[in-house]
């Protein structure tokens, strides 16, 4: 796939009856848009076992696969077997051995009273998070499929969840993806101060334009609930120059609630976060932030790991979201994508001549 649109939608359907942000969805959407850690949460979000299976749905495991339920007990037990080994912590027998794993997930989400029990079992979640990611990336090495071809897996489950944004009627003026080039990832790398393959984190890019500037967080909150688990946002990536949290909190229906989201009110909600990107003009506006997606990968190759290292790797893509007004103003003036492509060029240039200095663009 070339750099060009995957899907373009054009959406003429009345917009969703109501796209209000619960306290969660917010908190979701908060760590999105800031690019903040879920290791740093000190609860979760799961009133339901119901709850826990959409979650798990979005890591690609189902919890009536019984190879899907031994690899989630197998990472919950090395969970707790870290914990104990090498931070001393002691967990009582219903937290160690629970019946249900899906228990201890709303067990993790409950506020109020005695509190010890969810703590442990927040830690336990914390825990699971790292390990399943790590044993992704182990597979991921593990596995004899190319770059392209896991890369073709994530843009065909987006391009659905796109088409499944317009049916239910999301207010999406367009949703379309493109590929880098090899020229382009060559120019971007030469272009970057870090000039290391793994610093390229768009080689998929999918962008999200919605109907107006307040669905935007909504549609960050539907990707979360129907495409990708929050939990693989890739911390310190996300970059926010459009939508300020604040300026949200301080509608009437959310009155009192920026002191009762998680982490409490928070300095981060009052401030924008502009990309620290030479080439783009100063106006350019968006959200953007990069997702360790998963993909299955067992209908492909043979995984011969099991519960060891899961059937699911994953790859990076970038999601950018705007609104339409912003959209427009953004391939105006000095945002024009041809401008930004020469100011990219000119750095390339002079960095391969000379050493190139970032120098404040005009």
């Amino acid at each position: 796939m070339s750099e060009q649109d995957v899907i373009n939608i054009s959406s003429r359907m009345s917009a969703l009856p109501d796209l209000a942000l619960t306290p969660g969805q917010l908190e979701t959407v908060r760590l999105i848009v800031h690019g903040n850690s879920v290791i740093d949460w000190n609860r979760s979000n799961f009133q339901t076992v119901e709850d826990v299976e959409r979650f798990f749905r979005l890591h690609l495991l189902d919890f009536n696969d019984p190879e899907d339920q031994r690899r989630i007990r197998f990472v919950y037990g090395e969970a707790v077997n870290y914990l104990e080994e090498h931070l001393g912590l002691q967990f009582p027998e219903d937290l160690r051995q629970p019946d249900d794993v899906r228990d201890v997930f709303v067990v993790a989400s409950h506020t109020g009273g005695f509190r010890r029990r969810q703590i442990l079992a927040c830690v336990i979640l914390k825990l699971m998070h790292v390990i399943n990611h790590l044993e992704a990336a182990e597979l991921k090495h593990q596995t004899p499929l190319s770059e392209a071809e896991l890369l073709d897996l994530a843009e065909r489950r987006i391009v659905a969840a796109a088409d499944q944004m317009r049916r239910e009627g999301f207010p999406l003026v367009a949703f379309y993806g493109s590929r880098k080039t090899r020229n382009s990832t060559i120019t971007k790398l030469i272009a970057k101060k870090e000039n290391t393959a793994a610093t390229i984190f768009d080689k998929l890019r999918f962008r999200i334009v919605t109907e107006k500037k307040e669905h935007v967080l909504p549609a960050i909150n539907w990707l979360t609930e129907n495409l990708f688990p929050f939990n693989y946002l890739i911390p310190g990536e996300s970059h926010n120059n459009l939508v300020q949290l604040s300026e949200v909190l301080a509608r009437p229906e959310y009155h009192g609630l920026s002191e009762t989201i998680q982490g409490g009110p928070s300095k981060e909600d009052g401030r924008l976060n502009p990309e620290n990107n030479p080439f783009s003009g100063d106006s350019y506006r968006m959200v953007n932030f990069i997702v360790d997606f998963p993909v299955r990968v067992d209908h492909l190759v043979n995984v011969r790991y099991g519960a060891l290292l899961g059937r699911t790797a994953m790859v990076l893509v970038e999601f950018q979201v705007l609104d339409k007004e912003t959209a427009k103003a953004n391939e105006e003036g000095e945002n024009a994508h041809q401008l930004y492509k020469s100011r990219q060029r000119a750095i390339v240039s002079s960095r391969l001549r000379k050493g190139a200095r970032y120098k404040k663009k005009k």
